[in-house]
């Protein structure tokens, strides 16, 4: 078996199975995906019960997917469970075409007890220019981003949609706050090629080859000028940008901590952050990394930078309250950007935004930070539904929205 493609397209039946760790990444390694889809993650979530699962055309694997599995609190019903495919599975459309992949999934997944499959296909429908969000969200004038012409549209993303509809899967509904799972809107940085020779992926960039800097200077050249401003202040003072390591992860804590109580949030505890910080760098085709802000002696922020397939991601983020002039944070967001570009990256991605466009929204603020910073927004797909068991999964959506 091997995880190249082929030219010639997969047949319409294909199999499915468990597969190892060893024969995910090495599918993984010659095609982007999802941190969601590394197959160590499922060691991040304990909660869940994780499986990797792979689709064979004969004897060749053609898709790969990680599933989490989270089991209903309920004694009676304790081997029911919600299957979750987060940005999965990962596959290429022009080899096989997702009524393959999903003809075997409900099945499989049923015979393991699942009564709703959740599934976030890793395609993006359509992206809008940051400049146009910023603009329509403080002209006010329209509802969602999805008023807003798009700047590109993936054809092939609406067939997948009319693909998910015809076999009865349920298409996640548009609104302004954000659900459980993964927003289908994301803020995305799309950065240039670079000239060769480029840094090694991963090393800290202090002084850049010329050409590297120019290449930096396109993507701050993204941001609005307030952004821009406030990213080159913060390489004009006394701030020390560190990477750290496990024993460090105490100082992000306490930041951490310090950004929950001062934005409102319930934060994960230290032992969630060990666990991502290993297994992640643990893998072949990830890395994780705990970049901190430093003034002399005292942590001003700090981030925790993913690298995956042709991505960064700015995954997390904290900040102390002092200081706040120094803008270490715009460091931090700065060295990420720089390592993304270093490693070759398509994205550098800043995470979720709501679609509302009313500069009134308690999330509006979101959208406006990340779009400052030169973030298109794409609309992924988003996370379908499909009820294997009707009642049990209208308990689960009634309980969710309960408590939500």
């Amino acid at each position: 078996m091997t995880p190249e493609s082929s030219s010639r397209p997969a047949s319409a039946s294909l199999r499915i199975e468990s597969i190892t760790d060893e024969v995910h990444h090495g599918f993984l390694a010659a095609r982007p995906a999802s941190f969601l889809q590394n197959p160590r993650w499922p060691q991040v979530k304990t909660d869940w019960r994780g499986e990797s699962l792979g689709w064979f055309d004969s004897e060749e694997l053609v898709a790969v997917s990680v599933v989490l599995h989270r089991h209903l609190p309920v004694p009676l019903l304790k081997s029911r469970s919600l299957a979750y495919l987060a940005d999965g599975p990962v596959f290429d459309p022009a080899r096989v075409e997702l009524g393959a992949i999903l003809a075997p999934l409900a099945p499989y997944l049923q015979r393991q007890g699942a009564f709703m499959i959740r599934m976030g296909l890793p395609v993006v429908h359509r992206r809008w220019d940051s400049q146009e969000v910023r603009r329509a969200l403080a002209a006010g004038e329209h509802q969602l981003i999805t008023d807003l012409e798009p700047l590109e549209v993936n054809e092939q993303a609406e067939a997948m949609r009319r693909t998910l509809l015809d076999a009865g899967w349920v298409e996640p509904s548009a609104g302004e706050d954000f659900a459980a799972g993964q927003p289908p809107f994301q803020a995305r940085i799309p950065l240039p090629e670079q000239p060769e020779p480029r840094p090694e992926p991963g090393a800290v960039v202090s002084e850049d080859p010329a050409e590297f800097t120019t290449v930096v200077d396109e993507v701050l050249g993204r941001m609005d000028q307030s952004s821009r401003r406030q990213t080159r202040k913060s390489t004009r003072t006394e701030l020390t940008v560190r990477e750290g390591g496990l024993e460090d992860l105490g100082v992000w804590q306490r930041l951490y901590q310090e950004t929950a109580e001062r934005d409102g949030f319930t934060g994960r505890p230290q032992s969630y952050f060990e666990r991502m910080y290993r297994e992640l760098n643990d893998s072949p085709t990830a890395e994780c990394r705990l970049l901190l802000a430093y003034l002399e002696d005292q942590p001003l922020a700090a981030a925790i930078y993913v690298r995956q397939g042709d991505t960064g991601w700015y995954v997390y983020g904290a900040s102390s309250s002092e200081e706040r002039k120094r803008y270490a944070p715009r460091a931090l967001q700065l060295e990420q950007l720089r390592r993304s570009l270093a490693a070759g990256d398509r994205w550098y991605d800043l995470g979720g935004v709501s679609a509302t466009l009313n500069p009134e929204h308690e999330l509006a603020g979101l959208t406006r930070f990340k779009t400052t910073m030169g973030a298109d927004v794409v609309q992924t797909l988003g996370e379908w539904d499909l009820p294997l068991n009707k009642v049990l999964t209208r308990a689960f959506n009634l309980y969710m929205a309960r408590r939500d």
